[in-house]
């Protein structure tokens, strides 16, 4: 089983719909078990996937049928002071939506575990194994599941804060979708200097722990180093709107500039990061077009956009959009797939 985040700095940048597009590209063409994890507190993932009308059941009525697990329900023994997460893990199933992926939904809630997160690292960083234990919850999550799915798809917010370290911690590879503009490259150069910062200082802890307590770690799931330090597999561009003179794109220079210069700020800030058999040649998985009135169509059937279809409301130009971005989809799916460097 391999775990993937889905991560940048910046928000604004289309991460919601492109990773649930691309579970549901994985789940659908390449036939693969997946779970997407939503471990934003917006809660944008779970929305896309299952709808309005189950954001009402669940999160205000607190009500589903059969029963499901939230992020913050997975994490509760934390936020209640232990050092492990609950074993009552039970996701949406792919058969209650059109995504055709099992789903951890999130909760605006999960923000509040947060502090307890927070001084779990500042216990991890004395090498205590009850604080290396919880920034390992998602180790052990992954651990629980791995029989189970092929393909975990983390969809995290854009904090660099305690809760999506210990996501990190427990992943093997991450991406990072981007914008053209200034702040998606300072992002990206933000996670650079966030992840070398904290990965340095939880392998210390790990060898710490062990001076002090021979063995012990070995009794749990513990990472002794973030997987994702050697784990990065790529980055992709979501494109500015442009005019058009006689169906011939306009492009912006500015725009352009920034475009331009992506590939060096990737290699320099992240270049440390590339997972085995990834460099800059490799690591643009795709250009990301502006959907414009596709997005909120598919939000508003909770659909795949590349399942949008005449009873979902498409019509005219949508047709092609639809198929363009399959197209899209099919060839950033197929580039992931091959820098993953793994049989999944």
């Amino acid at each position: 089983m391999i775990s993937l985040a889905m991560f940048n700095n910046k928000g604004g940048v289309g991460k919601t719909t492109l990773t649930c597009n691309l579970a549901a590209y994985f789940a659908t063409e390449f036939r693969k078990r997946i779970l997407v994890v939503d471990c934003d507190p917006q809660c944008n993932a779970s929305q896309l996937i299952m709808g309005e009308e189950f954001a009402t059941e669940f999160y205000w009525n607190n009500e589903f049928d059969p029963p499901i697990t939230s992020i913050r329900d997975i994490l509760q023994p934390i936020e209640d002071g232990d050092s492990q997460i609950s074993n009552d893990i039970r996701p949406i199933l792919s058969s209650k939506n059109r995504f055709n992926v099992d789903l951890i939904p999130g909760h605006p809630g999960f923000s509040i575990v947060e502090d307890r997160l927070g001084a779990a690292w500042h216990e991890l960083l004395g090498g205590d194994i009850g604080g290396i234990r919880k920034n390992n919850w998602n180790t052990d999550f992954c651990k629980k599941l791995e029989e189970k799915y092929d393909l975990i798809f983390f969809d995290l917010g854009p904090s660099l804060g305690s809760i999506n370290r210990s996501v990190l911690i427990g992943c093997d590879y991450f991406l990072t979708p981007m914008g053209t503009d200034i702040f998606s490259i300072l992002g990206v150069k933000n996670i650079a200097n966030w992840i070398t910062r904290w990965a340095e200082l939880y392998e210390n802890s790990i060898t710490l722990s062990e001076q002090r307590n021979p063995g012990r770690l070995s009794n749990y799931y513990i990472k002794e180093r973030p997987k994702i330090t050697n784990g990065y597999i790529g980055y992709t561009m979501q494109q500015y709107i442009t005019k058009a003179k006689k169906g011939v794109r306009r492009p912006t220079s500015a725009y352009e500039k920034i475009i331009t210069s992506v590939p060096e700020v990737i290699n320099s800030s992240l270049g440390s990061f590339f997972a085995a058999g990834v460099d800059i040649n490799n690591a643009k998985l795709g250009d990301v077009p502006h959907l414009f009135s596709l997005i909120p169509l598919a939000q508003s059937v909770s659909s795949p956009i590349l399942s949008l279809k005449n009873a979902d409301g498409l019509v005219g130009a949508q047709f092609q959009q639809r198929e363009n971005y399959n197209t899209l989809i099919s060839s950033i799916s197929t580039r992931i797939f091959g820098n993953l460097g793994e049989a999944i």
